[in-house]
């Protein structure tokens, strides 16, 4: 195995994900095409992404595309693995699933051929809001420019996501405000 990492993020790819992570009003749209366009433009085998409900306390897969619902439902989603990017904040990268002690589940990675996975978290002003994980066949040698870029990306759907939870909440707020009697309303109203 060479010592050289290969770059598979350029400029173009980089600015049509980001393009459309900022531009998609559907969420759920949204982050089916990003699993997609990543698998697609990056040459990767798979990728996933989980969101954080807080209060359940887990993670749960939103999206994913190019690796088998059997893989993906191996095992709970748990928080607290000390291992996850979730946790500590920072992007993991698992280089070789046959060889590293970190993974939890590396028969069935081989059965699904997999070799190495990037975990990056999706975070929101600091605080982790979900995951995303980037799967490949091969063993992949990381670039510094491509986790550089992945961040990014994650950080930019960090953003989408809050935006969308805090739009619905102002919705049900209005739809809620809309229900009162005009007289509970006397003087909320703006100049």
């Amino acid at each position: 195995m060479s010592d050289e990492t290969e770059r598979r993020i350029h400029l173009q790819e980089f600015k049509k994900i980001s393009k459309a992570i900022l531009t998609y009003r559907d969420v759920n749209l949204l982050v089916n095409h990003v699993v997609k366009h990543i698998c697609k433009s990056f040459c990767v085998t798979g990728c996933s992404i989980m969101l954080y409900d807080e209060r359940a306390g887990q993670l749960f897969r939103v999206a994913s595309h190019g690796v088998s619902e059997e893989y993906l439902n191996k095992g709970p989603l748990m928080v607290d693995d000390q291992y996850t990017a979730f946790v500590t904040g920072e992007p993991i990268f698992v280089e070789d699933f046959a060889s590293d002690d970190r993974v939890k589940y590396p028969e069935e990675a081989a059965k699904e051929g997999l070799s190495s996975m990037l975990s990056v978290p999706i975070k929101y002003r600091g605080a982790p809001v979900g995951l995303i994980r980037i799967y490949n066949a091969e063993l992949w040698r990381l670039d510094d420019d491509d986790l550089e870029s992945f961040c990014l990306i994650a950080l930019q759907l960090g953003l989408v996501i809050e935006n969308n939870g805090l739009v619905n909440f102002f919705d049900k707020v209005k739809g809620a405000m809309e229900l009162l009697p005009p007289r509970l309303l006397e003087g909320l109203e703006g100049p």
